[in-house]
């Protein structure tokens, strides 16, 4: 739900994307891009890559140059080719996109599932891609690139983005899955305590048309992280009635088997 200056990389792609303009339509045309791309080197498939690579292509931080991220490609290809059941699984997500009619950037969230994780077990781990992109003869070309591994910072702000567009697609699996088993919650308006069973029986009673965060502060200690900011919210109450709102919350996070879920949250109306 809410955003925070985790890591450089983060800061610069939100930025950047804050900063340029683009159509939704400019936009869902980047996005195939990626995805088109990112099929070429699953499949192995070089003369696509050949045509997507501008032959000054720099990628950091290795330096790679076209030939040296295709060659890499290509073995990472046929070793998986050879052994199906080794090869990790990678998606894409969380797409943050700008440009100008000449220039793009496209960052997104890899989330990459492998069969060897620590201790020889399954392991699903995130990375950050940044891509610059330039129309050269009138198609996109990638010209540099660049990643790196998502720290706990920078995984509570996609969970906390996550948790925003949850509440507004009714998304009961997403609650399901990211509230702990014994969470808590105070409620702004009423006070009322409620438990995770509480609040997802709740889901859909309402209708959020629009949630927004700011004003956002991190802290992790361990294996517990403080999540502090502003929460905006616009909809209709079971009845009908709009509701537009403002509240300060605090967001209480634990880590348990690895990955995070909410563990209490409580809010106050901002009038």
């Amino acid at each position: 739900m809410k955003t925070i200056l985790c890591t450089m990389l983060v800061t610069v792609a939100f930025a950047v994307s804050a900063a340029a303009q683009c159509s939704d339509a400019d936009k869902m045309a980047l996005e195939a891009f990626d995805r088109a791309w990112s099929a070429a080197g699953q499949n192995g498939d070089k003369a696509q890559m050949m045509n997507i690579y501008a032959d000054d292509y720099a990628g950091f931080p290795e330096m790679e140059t076209k030939t040296s991220a295709i060659e890499g490609t290509m073995t990472t290809f046929e070793r998986n080719k050879a052994n199906p059941a080794g090869a990790n699984k990678t998606t894409h997500d969380h797409y943050m996109i700008s440009c100008t009619p000449t220039t793009a950037t496209v960052t997104h969230r890899n989330k990459v599932w492998t069969p060897n994780g620590i201790g020889g077990k399954p392991e699903t781990f995130y990375t950050r891609s940044v891509h610059v992109l330039e129309k050269r003869g009138g198609k996109w070309q990638v010209v540099s690139n660049a990643g790196g591994d998502v720290d706990e910072y920078g995984m509570l702000w996609y969970l906390d983005k996550e948790w925003n567009i949850a509440a507004v697609k009714d998304d009961k699996t997403w609650f399901e899955e990211h509230y702990a088993p014994d969470f808590s919650s105070v409620s702004a308006s009423t006070g009322k305590m409620s438990s995770k069973r509480d609040e997802i029986a709740g889901i859909g009673k309402s209708k959020i048309q629009m949630a927004e965060s700011s004003d956002v502060n991190m802290r992790i200690e361990g294996n517990a992280a403080i999540v502090t900011g502003i929460f905006h919210v616009k909809g209709t109450d079971e009845k009908g009635a709009a509701f537009d709102e403002r509240m300060r919350y605090t967001d209480t996070w634990i880590k348990r088997d690895g990955r995070w879920q909410v563990w209490a949250s409580q809010g106050t109306l901002i009038k």
